[in-house]
């Protein structure tokens, strides 16, 4: 992905939570100046990668395949002991007509809330121990009642409606052409993004930026490059 268009998705993405009233953390804001002036009390947000996240999975389509994450707290698989938290929080910004590629996570138990916006389409499978797709009946929570559903079926979120996903179920979701864009909160225990994602067929969760602008925010995989602490 170019980096003009990471910053541009940012932007649209601060734009819209602005306007719906969700607003983000001060380091939801910052640009490369402030994040290279940031001292020792904030390790954890570069620690526990915090903060933005955008990817196209590989795709080279963003509008199509995509999703842009702010995480605003989560715990540490290695450093249990110095970031305690067994749980992790983040905004999820689906729009519309966007597509999120079939995973499940080994680890993570999530539940996806829809906050606002558009209407969330989820399609669901366990996964078999080879992690194909299984065609066992799938059981979720959908707002704190179980539901039994077929291999493969799709459930629908309005506002104000979450799902629960254990580990090892894989979904798919995709905002409902012509609903609008999509304000998505999850809970979930910690996460680590980068071991803890088994993708169906999508080629790559983190993308390989093409520097052909300077960054205006930095993402979770740039600290290492930009943050000395």
């Amino acid at each position: 992905m170019k980096r003009s268009e990471l910053n541009d998705i940012v932007d649209y993405t601060i734009n819209v939570t602005e306007n719906y009233k969700f607003p983000l953390p001060p380091f939801a804001y910052y640009k490369l100046k402030d994040w290279q002036s940031i001292g020792e009390n904030q390790r954890e947000i570069v620690d526990n990668m915090l903060g933005w996240d955008v990817t196209d999975f590989g795709t080279g389509d963003f509008d199509h395949i995509g999703l842009t994450i702010f995480t605003f707290r989560n715990g540490n698989f290695q450093k249990k002991e110095t970031y305690p938290k067994p749980y992790a929080e983040k905004l999820l910004f689906v729009k519309d007509g966007q597509i999120l590629p079939f995973h499940f996570h080994w680890s993570k138990m999530e539940d996806i809330i829809n906050r606002g916006g558009g209407i969330l389409k989820i399609k669901i499978y366990n996964s078999d121990k080879k992690e194909g797709f299984c065609n066992s009946p799938v059981t979720v929570s959908v707002d704190g009642k179980k539901v039994a559903v077929e291999a493969g079926s799709e459930l629908f979120l309005e506002p104000g409606q979450s799902i629960t996903l254990r580990p090892g179920q894989y979904h798919q979701w995709q905002g409902v052409p012509g609903s609008g864009d999509i304000v998505l909160f999850e809970v979930s225990t910690t996460n680590d993004d980068r071991i803890d994602n088994r993708f169906y067929q999508a080629k790559s969760r983190l993308p390989e930026i093409d520097e052909d602008v300077e960054a205006k925010y930095l993402l979770f995989t740039d600290y290492d490059r930009y943050i000395h602490l």
